[in-house]
């Protein structure tokens, strides 16, 4: 792989994603995972019964479900590639 195919590989990617905390994220899989733990941990809330200290632990359960549900539904999109110094 040249250095000049890299580069436009690497641009390619740049303008599909959003840098989020010095990482760059694809929009789609942060709308996605967004939405899945902000149902969980809202329904994990909303079904707890009323009595004090449940909805935290209820809301706090759904929220790491939540996020067990994205780590398996979204996969790991980060590749390394190591580019050979032209001569």
């Amino acid at each position: 792989m040249t250095r000049e195919s890299y580069d436009q590989e690497n641009t390619d990617k740049l303008e599909k994603n959003i840098e989020v905390w010095e990482d760059l994220v694809n929009i789609k899989d942060l709308i996605i995972s967004l939405t899945i733990c902000s149902i969980t941990t809202l329904g994990g809330y909303l079904i707890a019964p009323n009595e004090p200290p449940k909805p935290l632990l209820f809301g706090l359960i759904g929220a790491v479900l939540g996020f067990i549900s994205c780590s398996i539904i979204i996969k790991p999109k980060r590749s390394f590639k190591y580019i050979e110094p032209e001569e």
